[in-house]
């Protein structure tokens, strides 16, 4: 084994340099996205109950003001999480993903909820997509992981 074949095999061995990827430090700040936005998710479901049960004790609709103006602030993010995996060049699966994101916290998640007065089925469907708002973040949390280190 020559010298330069011991530099690329410790090379392989200790994933790829994100600063020498393309899109690597892009791919860095988008895992770091991920997680600020599940950290936002678990606020989320925090101020979903607080809000819950502050109406049952009478405090009125505004409960939930602080669960819906993070929801709002939730699908901004997506959007740069999108736009972080486009300049990172990340894949077609994580843009697939992160478009779907995107529709799921800016429209789905509104419409479930505002359709939740008629009917409540809607309201346990709103509460269920926030499920699958939460796992595509946690999924491409993952997976990305494995792009930066180099493997497919």
């Amino acid at each position: 084994m020559s010298e330069s074949d011991a530099g690329q095999a410790g090379e392989l061995s200790l994933g790829t340099s994100s600063s020498r990827r393309p899109g690597g430090i892009a791919l860095a700040v988008l895992r770091w996205g991920l997680l600020v936005f599940l950290s936002a998710g678990v606020v989320q479901i925090f101020l979903a109950g607080l809000g819950t049960f502050r109406l049952l004790h009478g405090a009125g609709d505004s409960a939930l003001d602080p669960h819906r103006t993070l929801g709002f602030v939730m699908a901004g993010m997506a959007i740069i999480l999108l736009i972080l995996a486009l300049i990172a060049r990340a894949g077609v699966r994580a843009l697939v993903c992160l478009v779907i994101l995107v529709l799921l916290t800016s429209f789905v998640q509104s419409l479930l909820a505002s359709l939740a007065d008629h009917h409540v089925v809607y309201g346990a469907l709103h509460a269920t997509d926030g499920l699958l708002i939460l796992a595509i973040p946690i999924y491409l949390y993952f997976w990305s992981g494995r792009q930066h280190r180099g493997g497919r």
